[in-house]
């Protein structure tokens, strides 16, 4: 697994720049990682995020935005707007999870 610097510190990612470790994350990475696609971090971002993180740890892979919209309570259309264009690669990779299935 390649290993990069984020935030000073390294970080195992893939070959696409996701992380492969589910401790390796916290909540200054994320704003890291986001300001690195050019979103800045609100309420309603730490909402899905958070959101996904529990997911993850209980379903053993990343939510797809359908599952975020039914369960997390966000519509799609709000999740397009929080995460621009592609809302389901940019809520896995600033949460610190793997691209959900189904994602090119």
């Amino acid at each position: 697994m390649p290993v990069t610097t984020i935030a000073d510190r390294p970080i195992h990612v893939d070959d696409e720049g996701f992380l492969t470790s589910y401790d390796e994350w916290d909540e200054q990475l994320a704003t890291h990682l986001a300001a690195q696609i050019g979103i800045t971090l609100t309420d309603a971002h730490w909402d899905v995020l958070r959101f996904l993180r529990k997911d993850f740890a209980e379903q053993g892979e990343t939510a797809t935005i359908r599952r975020v919209a039914m369960f997390a309570g966000t519509p799609i259309k709000s999740l397009f707007a929080l995460f621009p264009q592609k809302p389901a690669k940019k809520m896995a990779y600033i949460a610190g999870l793997p691209k959900p299935r189904g994602c090119v």
